[in-house]
């Protein structure tokens, strides 16, 4: 999806796109900046799995890719990248999917070792972003200060009937963060998506996981800011999971065959809630609420 906007028509907006290079947009206080790269080399991936402690990681993944919203004059970012998503994979540590072909799917790079499946070769996370709050202290580099963002729970809910509503796209981007293809046995893929209109900005970031014939599991964290006021927005946050066996799916009368299933939009609502929560962003005057302790 390609959106192209006229710059004199995001002026009127009051947004501008971002310079230096940069792929995003500036609007309301805030700086919305998506970036691109190719996919992990050998070197870089032998970095991570050090890192992560592992030797296990996805087929594909744009580990210099990244989507990120500023809001510039708390110093607070909310941003999404593939290693702290790999870091929820890996404290998670879900047991592996019961299948027994994944042996066989994971062996075809060492096709004469026994493969004995002990991690989420799924690579699962309850990843639902990350946050970077640039205080004093931290501008004065006092590095065991650390400080989060102040989310607490609401019974508001997004509305996504005023989401649907038509209004002018300035800006859209998709980034993919990883992807596996199990071996062309299914697809586990984590993205992320924003589009940014003149009332505000609506994130996406979705994990969807489908082993063919097994399981489907869909982990959705969603983002809506209102430029309600330039110094107060209101931004809420929705994280729902979902997931089902084939079986229970064709239980209900449902189809077995993984065709019916390539776009997890579409059958999102077959798939059982196991958890939704929704968390307001607190703010305070003109900043964000934030809490610091020191470690």
């Amino acid at each position: 999806m390609e959106v192209e906007v006229d710059e004199n028509e995001l002026k009127n907006f009051g947004a501008e796109l971002l310079t230096d290079g940069r792929f995003g947009l500036r609007i309301r206080g805030w700086e919305i900046e998506a970036v691109k790269q190719s996919i992990l080399k050998s070197l870089d991936l032998h970095q991570w799995e050090e890192k992560l402690q592992t030797s296990h990681l996805p087929e594909m993944i744009f580990g210099n890719s990244c989507l990120s919203l500023k809001h510039v004059a708390s110093g607070t970012k909310i941003h999404f990248n593939a290693f702290d998503a790999l870091k929820g994979w890996k404290l998670e540590a879900l047991p592996p999917v019961e299948v027994p072909a994944a042996a066989k799917w994971k062996s075809r790079s060492k096709p004469f070792q026994q493969v004995i499946l002990d991690y989420d070769y799924t690579f699962t996370t309850p990843y639902s972003g990350s946050e970077i709050v640039e205080t004093e202290k931290a501008r004065e580099n006092i590095s065991d200060v650390r400080c989060s963002l102040n989310w607490e729970d609401c019974k508001e809910k997004i509305d996504m009937v005023a989401l649907s509503e038509k209004e002018p796209i300035l800006y859209y981007n998709e980034v993919v963060l990883y992807e596996d293809e199990l071996a062309d046995n299914g697809i586990s893929l984590l993205t992320v998506k924003v589009r940014v209109m003149p009332s505000g900005w609506f994130l996406l970031l979705r994990f969807w996981l489908r082993v063919d014939g097994v399981l489907m599991r869909l982990r959705d964290t969603r983002i809506h800011c209102i430029f309600a006021d330039c110094s107060f927005p209101i931004i809420l946050r929705e994280i729902c999971w979902r997931e089902a066996t084939f079986n229970s799916l064709a239980a209900k009368g449902y189809p077995m065959d993984a065709a019916a299933y390539i776009d997890p939009g579409t059958i999102s609502q077959r798939l059982p809630t196991i958890m939704h929560e929704t968390q307001k962003l607190i703010f305070k005057g003109n900043l964000i609420t934030i809490c610091c302790f020191t470690g």
